[in-house]
């Protein structure tokens, strides 16, 4: 009904550990019908920010999340982005993140 209504529909999710992209196939296939761009991530709102104040990453972000990413610059970061990356939290990297 939702989708013969005049309204807006969007997947909202606060994950991090995923792309879009996977989070969409993961959905699809447990019989969801929906379109990539009805999918609203933490990452999606990370994405646009570093769009908005075009500013250069560390991503601390599960590798899986890394295609939302694609083709931000990540050279000579003056950010950083933290998601659920449990692999990447060690002294090396978090000393880097300060920096």
């Amino acid at each position: 009904r939702l989708r013969g209504a005049p309204v807006t529909v969007r997947f909202v999710t606060n994950t991090t550990k995923e792309s879009k992209r996977a989070l969409l196939e993961r959905l699809t296939a447990l019989g969801f019908d929906i379109a990539e761009h009805e999918i609203f991530t933490s990452l999606t709102a990370a994405r646009n920010l570093l769009e908005q104040q075009q500013v250069r990453p560390l991503l601390l972000v599960d590798d899986k999340a890394l295609p939302d990413f694609t083709g931000i610059g990540t050279d000579n970061p003056n950010a950083v982005v933290v998601g659920l990356a449990p692999e990447h939290f060690h002294y090396e990297m978090m000393n880097r993140a300060f920096r």
